[in-house]
């Protein structure tokens, strides 16, 4: 019997979904706050207090896309802290009713900063809730080492012991905690193990143009201050359709994942694709599920009008297995 304290102490590490050709991916979407940024969300709060940043009374707020908001929102509150979240109009109506439910006070950025986009206009926002009054307290996702260190301390050790064999590791890119705390696990410890970064098409994290992006969770408008592409040793662009034909075919199948995962699929299918895979043991990481998006990704009448008329079909139904 496993007994908890506090949600944030609860997470499957273990769990994997075999998508042939020697490709499994690692699901991080089973915990309290369905994604894989309960790790990050516990880890800053924690390194917060440490360092005497956070204390009765305080507030966190923070900009996010949606799933981080809602790891925060239940960290905070398991915590006694208060949380306000600032996001744009692209988070799901059912990450916004996650954290408000959670006690949260969601506020919705509608204007992208001319140059920087949404985010940047979310961060300008967040520096002058700051400004406002000492009892918030930014966390700062984009540029907190706590971030890449939750994941070098627990994602990469959990895919070593358990696909001990590996040779590629696939990861979507958002702040990229994730991606640098696995990263820089590997060239420590693996350095054999190929990391591919996997972003959206429009991102600009990794030097390549804007553009319109609505799913939200991987890409920036805004390049992480995390990120240091040494550690990297290939990157693939997705296109959103291509993220979305992902997920129909993992539903298909009856396994319902979130935008970010339908991403990372996508980008780690096309690699081995193209390349020499024959005999390679991959991991792909799967950052949530998909329950947060069956107004948006799931929704026919969403991608129509996001996409156009012409169909998205399957992944698999439009190449051969």
């Amino acid at each position: 019997m496993q007994v908890i304290s506090a949600p944030q102490e609860f997470n499957v590490s273990d769990l994997y979904v075999e998508l042939g050709q020697r490709l499994y991916l690692k699901c991080e979407g089973f915990n309290f706050a369905g994604s894989i940024k309960l790790k990050a969300a516990a880890e800053m709060v924690a390194d917060a207090e440490r360092a005497g940043l956070l204390g009765e009374g305080s507030t966190i707020v923070e900009s996010s896309s949606g799933n981080l908001g809602v790891a925060l929102a239940l960290v905070a509150k398991s915590r006694g802290y208060g949380f306000v979240c600032v996001t744009d109009a692209r988070c799901t109506l059912a990450a916004r009713q996650l954290m408000q439910t959670l006690g949260a006070t969601v506020q919705v950025i509608t204007e992208p900063h001319p140059d920087r986009g949404l985010l940047g206009a979310r961060i300008d926002r967040v520096n002058r809730l700051c400004a406002e009054s000492e009892r918030y307290v930014w966390l700062n996702q984009y540029a907190n080492e706590a971030n890449w260190g939750a994941h070098h301390r627990t994602t990469a050790r959990e895919i070593l012991r358990d696909v001990p064999e590996l040779d590629v590791l696939f990861i979507g890119a958002g702040t990229t905690g994730t991606l640098m705390g696995c990263a820089r696990y590997f060239a420590e410890v693996a350095p054999h193990v190929r990391v591919v970064a996997v972003d959206t098409v429009g991102s600009v994290t990794f030097g390549h143009p804007p553009a319109r992006r609505m799913i939200p969770g991987l890409g920036t408008a805004v390049r992480p201050a995390l990120l240091d592409e040494s550690y990297i040793h290939d990157v693939v662009l997705v296109p959103e359709r291509d993220t979305i034909a992902a997920c129909r075919e993992l539903a298909g199948r009856g396994f319902l994942f979130g935008g970010s995962t339908g991403t990372v699929v996508s980008g780690a299918r096309r690699w081995l694709a193209e390349h020499e895979s024959a005999g390679l043991t991959a991991v792909a990481i799967a950052p949530d599920l998909g329950e947060r998006y069956l107004d948006t990704v799931y929704s026919e009448q969403w991608v129509q009008n996001v996409y156009g008329s012409e169909p998205i079909l399957p992944e698999l139904s439009r190449t051969s297995r």
